[in-house]
C-alpha cells in the first residue's frame, strides 16, 4: 500500500500499537518489574530506530548540516512543547504510578486535557517519519513501522496502568489512545503529502526533526519508567530492545 492513504494506514498501524498496550495494562495487573522492563525493551528499540534508521537516511539524503540542524531542531521543539504540557499535568503522563512522587495527577484534577495532549507529542515525530519513508514511491519502511509499534506496546501499557491507578475511566484511557491511534494514520498522511516534491535537503532535515523529538522524548518520559524499578537490568533489558531493533534493520535492508 502506497501514497497518502497507505501513509495513513501504517501511520494508524504504529499507532494502534498504543491501544493494544492500554488494553494489556486495563485488563491484566502487571507486576511493576514487568512493566518497567517492556518499558525499557521499548527504550532499546526506539533508540537503535534513530541511530540506525532515521539518522542514518537522513543523512544520506541531505548530509550533515541538514541532519545536524534538523535534530536539534527537534530536541527544541519537543523540549519546549514538552515543558508547557507538563506545567499544566501531563508530567508523569508516561508513568504507571508505582512511585508516589511520579504518579499522574488524580482523574478530579483538571490535568486529562494535557495528559492527552502530551500523548499526542509523543506519537507525532513516529508518524511523520512513516508517512516520509512512502515518498520514494515504493512500499512502506517495515522496519520502521515495527519499530514503532514495538516501541508504543510499552508507552501505552504504562501510560493506561497510571491512568487506571489515578482513577481514569475506561472511555477516557481508550478514548486518549484511540483518538491518538488516527491521529497517527492523520499525522502520517501530512507527513507525506506536506513533503511530497520536497528537497532531499528538507526532507533530511524533517527526518532528523523526528528523530531529535523521538530521542528527547525517550529520555523525558521513557527511560524514567523503565529504570523505576529494574535499576541493575534495565540497561541490560534495553540493549536487547536495540539488538532486536538492529536485527530487523539489517535484515530489512
Amino acid at each position: 500500500m502506497q501514497g497518502v492513504w497507505g501513509a495513513g494506514f501504517w501511520g494508524a498501524v504504529g499507532g494502534s500499537a498504543l491501544v493494544l498496550g492500554a488494553a494489556i495494562a486495563w485488563i491484566a495487573s502487571l507486576p511493576q518489574r514487568l512493566i518497567a522492563a517492556i518499558m525499557a525493551i521499548g527504550s532499546g528499540v526506539l533508540i537503535s530506530a534513530v541511530a540506525f534508521d532515521l539518522m542514518d537516511e537522513a543523512f544520506e539524503q541531505g548530509g550533515f548540516d541538514s541532519t545536524a540542524i534538523g535534530f536539534l531542531g527537534g530536541a527544541v521543539i519537543y523540549t519546549a512543547a514538552n515543558i508547557i504540557v507538563s506545567r499544566r499535568g501531563a508530567r508523569h503522563r508516561k508513568r504507571s504510578g508505582s512511585n508516589p512522587d511520579a504518579r499522574q495527577p488524580h482523574a478530579e484534577a483538571s490535568s486529562g486535557v494535557a495528559i492527552a495532549i502530551g500523548a499526542l507529542l509523543d506519537g507525532i515525530p513516529e508518524s511523520i517519519v512513516i508517512g516520509v519513508s512512502l515518498l520514494d514511491g515504493g512500499g512502506v519502511n517495515a522496519v520502521t513501522v515495527a519499530a514503532v509499534f514495538l516501541s508504543n506496546v510499552p508507552e501505552g501499557l504504562s501510560s493506561a496502568a497510571g491512568m487506571k491507578k489515578a482513577g481514569r475511566s475506561a472511555a477516557y484511557v481508550f478514548g486518549v489512545w484511540g483518538g491518538i491511534a488516527l491521529a497517527s494514520g492523520v499525522a502520517a498522511m501530512i507527513g507525506n503529502v506536506a513533503l511530497a516534491g520536497a528537497s532531499p535537503d528538507a526532507i533530511a532535515a524533517v527526518t532528523a526533526l523526528a528523530a531529535g523529538a523521538i530521542l528527547a522524548m525517550l529520555v523525558d518520559t521513557m527511560i524514567p519508567e523503565a529504570t523505576e524499578a529494574t535499576h541493575d537490568y534495565s540497561g541490560l533489558i534495553a540493549v536487547t530492545g536495540f539488538l532486536l531493533a538492529f536485527v530487523l534493520s539489517k535484515s530489512g535492508g
